[in-house]
């Protein structure tokens, strides 16, 4: 009798474990604003409205533009020497998530809000989305640094402005940084030595 109590608890955890987990819907792959009007609408935001949330869907939508598979091993953004050396990960109010781009879920970190340890600004915690662009050296293939260093943060770049002419294509906020505390955050995400944090979204709605 303990033995079954004991099993059934342990699938009791399990499942609420995996219950914290995000699976997001499939992303919608058409629509939207033209390019031109999109470039045209590019734009750094830096005043978010707190109080209005981003639904799953419009989140799956704005990943899959950022960094998402549009052909079996290739993504919506160029990689050098398709290393696909950079994760996303998503600070929001119920906690910090890691994408997987192939089930399209995000899979829960970390169960607290770390929004305002993304920015050294206060304001730009407000949104309610914070996309973590996060490069993994491990994977990149090259035995020179500069080389690593110039590789990731190029491809970063391009994933930064695919969310650029997302938001601008959906009348959402967005703006990119690079200052925050390259010694506390790390620390704070659980990050591994190979790992390094690259530039930051905020991701809402304008206030």
């Amino acid at each position: 009798m303990k033995r079954i109590i004991l099993i059934g608890t342990l699938i009791c955890s399990l499942h609420l474990t995996y219950a914290q987990d995000i699976s997001l819907p499939e992303p919608v792959k058409n629509g939207g604003k033209p390019l031109m009007e999109c470039l045209a609408k590019r734009e750094t935001s830096r005043n978010y409205d707190a109080n209005k949330q981003l639904n799953n869907q419009q989140l799956s939508n704005l990943l899959w533009a950022a960094w998402g598979y549009n052909r079996p091993d290739k993504r919506t953004a160029p990689s050098a020497r398709n290393n696909q050396e950079i994760d996303i990960y998503v600070a929001m109010k119920n906690g910090l998530y890691l994408w997987d781009a192939k089930k399209n879920i995000l899979i829960k970190t970390l169960g607290e809000d770390i929004r305002k340890e993304t920015a050294v600004q206060p304001n730009l915690a407000d949104a309610p989305v914070i996309i973590i662009l996060v490069s993994n050296k491990s994977r990149i293939k090259s035995n020179n640094n500069e080389d690593l260093i110039a590789y990731t943060y190029a491809d970063a770049g391009y994933i930064s402005q695919n969310i650029y002419l997302f938001c601008a294509s959906e009348n959402l906020a967005t703006g990119v940084r690079a200052m925050f505390d390259k010694q506390k955050l790390p620390l704070k995400m659980k990050l591994k030595e190979d790992q390094m944090i690259l530039l930051i979204h905020s991701v809402g709605y304008r206030k």
